[in-house]
């Protein structure tokens, strides 16, 4: 289990990593380029791959084009059980806890863990939690659940807990790709209270100020994404 002993290393350390987001929707091939160029002179440790309406091929095409550039770590962030790809070094394997869908709190994982089963990718047992933003984002609409009230830190710890004991080992937090609004520090501080659980944030981050202000709320792993698909040079301010 080499990346999840990387990412609870990492929290007992308190040192704090960066992601970045692509969405094979959304990437053009000469953006990729200069995406790619960017986090070799950059303090990218992770790539997660995935969006909400990809395709399996799409993934696979990606997947190695980044790989054929960069030895960084790719983890799929999948949002649904078809965006699959044996060519990762890992896949989260989210559960919406945050909702209460059960295509997304099982169902979906259901149908994924045979075709996990006969891949040679790490598995990450994520508890998945979508936060309220300032408005409905494609995830919201997607997953058909109502996101964590951004003024409510302790139902958001109860929650990430409960996760916790039913022994899922990492946490994501996220407000949804494009939101206009990132996860709240006080839900940060309070969920990364938790012992021994990676706390991952997402969704909103358009400064790189934000960025260091969610490490400093707690987060462990703080990812961007829209904001690189629009200016890749937003990573020169962690090289």
């Amino acid at each position: 289990m080499k990346l999840l002993n990387d990412f609870q290393q990492n929290k007992l350390k308190n040192a704090k990593k960066l992601a970045i987001l692509i969405d094979p929707d959304f990437y053009h091939e000469s953006r990729l380029d200069l995406i790619l160029e960017k986090c070799k002179h950059s303090q990218v440790s992770y790539i997660f791959v995935g969006g909400s309406f990809l395709s399996q091929n799409a993934t696979d095409e990606l997947i190695q084009r980044i790989k054929s550039e960069l030895s960084i770590p790719i983890i799929i962030f999948p949002g649904s059980c078809f965006q699959i790809s044996v060519y990762a070094d890992a896949i989260f394997f989210m559960s919406l806890i945050s909702g209460r869908n059960p295509e997304y709190l099982i169902g979906q994982q259901v149908v994924a863990a045979p075709l996990l089963e006969k891949m040679n990718i790490e598995i990450l047992p994520t508890g998945y939690m979508l936060v309220e933003g300032d408005y409905l984002t494609t995830a919201h609409y997607v997953s058909n659940t109502l996101p964590l009230p951004k003024n409510k830190p302790n139902l958001a710890y109860a929650t990430a807990l409960a996760g916790k004991y039913l022994g899922l080992k990492i946490m994501y937090l996220d407000t949804g790709s494009g939101a206009s609004a990132h996860v709240p520090a006080p839900i940060i501080e309070k969920v990364s209270k938790i012992p021994d659980l990676p706390i991952i944030v997402g969704g909103g981050i358009t400064q790189p100020n934000e960025v260091h202000q969610l490490w400093r709320a707690g987060a462990d792993v703080v990812v961007v994404g829209t904001i690189i698909e629009k200016n890749p040079y937003f990573l020169d301010f962690f090289s």
